[in-house]
């Protein structure tokens, strides 16, 4: 069923699909340099758009192939373009999709409107616009303007109080099923809370497919071990995590993960903002690569490129500059063996490779 072993040995290439990489010769590009997994993210497609791009993708490729659900988030509808809010002013929240203006959005899931009450406050995007609710009814909310600016389509938000969510979006478990009869053999459960999310996500999927379990909330750290031992695989994703977590702690919550998942002998794997600079540029920087360096070092088992190869200038070259970084890597591991300089330097418990 799986084309890939996660975790086996060599380091590991997850690239995201998108408007960049959709074409037949960059998924051959990419194919040729032994990427081992390509990733479609449901946040941003489709539910009418799953089957046509697995054919697709499959038609040019033997890579397997991920579905990244949009799982327990909270996130609006689209919004008219060039839209911007203003701070104090008055907007609706609305669990029936309509295009989003400057006195009405859509907020989904709609489970969201039963955790909402009068000073909740909804942070959309990444330091982005922040609503504060001043009025609940069945399915809406009314709010104010905190803090303005631009509002994109389809944009992730975080509620403070937390709110409870189900693990699965009612399009995810439509994308799961259409995953399973098309014998996709990966599958990403995005927002993990808990083990028990997982083994949901499980029931509803292949036999013998991988979980992929990505830790991205203040819930899903503090449920690491059980969602560590319930899955085949294990995703930091910063991004996400930069929301509810702050700028600095993030990479020590990083480390974290990454030793606790590899005494769970489990494979673990990075994504975003790796190669950042390479969305608009065909170069890196030195930070970027030192991050990578340190990444592996941690005991980290893969890297994953998002929006590198998803919206990107040069997805192959993004891949080309990984695999390179990938390459010193293990040349200077297998180089500090060799040297008897004992084992490689890392963090206490961590092991660097299964």
């Amino acid at each position: 069923m799986p084309g890939l072993k996660l975790g086996a040995g060599r380091l590991q290439i997850i690239c995201t699909l998108g408007p960049s990489s959709y074409e037949p010769e960059v998924i051959r590009g990419l194919t040729d340099r032994k990427v081992d997994l390509f990733r479609i993210n449901l946040s941003h497609t489709g539910v009418e758009e799953i089957e046509e791009r697995i054919n697709f993708v499959r038609t040019h490729t033997d890579v397997p192939l991920s579905l990244d659900t949009e799982g327990s988030q909270v996130r609006c509808g689209p919004v008219e373009p060039g839209l911007v809010v203003h701070p104090g002013a008055s907007i609706d929240l609305v669990e029936e999709m309509v295009t989003g203006t400057a006195e009405r959005i859509t907020l989904r899931p709609r489970e969201v409107f039963n955790g909402l009450h009068e000073g909740s406050h909804v942070a959309i995007d990444f330091h982005g616009v922040v609503l504060r609710v001043t009025g609940t009814g069945d399915g809406w909310a009314t709010a104010v303007v905190e803090r303005g600016g631009a509002l994109g389509s389809n944009k992730g938000a975080v509620v403070d109080p937390a709110v409870d969510l189900p693990p699965l979006s009612d399009k995810d478990v439509v994308a799961l099923s259409i995953g399973r009869r098309l014998g996709i053999g990966h599958y990403a459960l995005s927002f993990a809370t808990s083990g028990e999310a997982v083994g949901q996500t499980r029931e509803l999927i292949p036999h013998h497919a991988h979980v992929i379990a990505k830790i991205e909330s203040l819930i899903g750290i503090r449920n690491m071990d059980s969602i560590i031992e319930a899955s085949d695989a294990v995703l930091v994703d910063r991004g996400d995590l930069s929301r509810e977590v702050r700028l600095e702690q993030v990479p020590y919550v990083q480390k974290s993960i990454v030793r606790r998942a590899n005494r769970w002998h489990t494979p673990v794997y990075v994504a975003t903002n790796l190669l950042e600079s390479m969305v608009v540029y065909n170069r890196p920087t030195i930070a970027e690569m030192n991050d990578i360096a340190n990444t592996l070092l941690d005991g980290a088992h893969g890297l994953v490129l998002a929006a590198e190869t998803a919206i990107g200038v040069d997805p192959v070259g993004a891949v080309d500059m990984v695999k390179q970084a990938v390459d010193v890597f293990e040349q200077e591991e297998f180089g500090r063996r060799l040297g008897g300089l004992g084992q490689p330097i890392q963090p206490a418990d961590a092991i660097i490779l299964d």
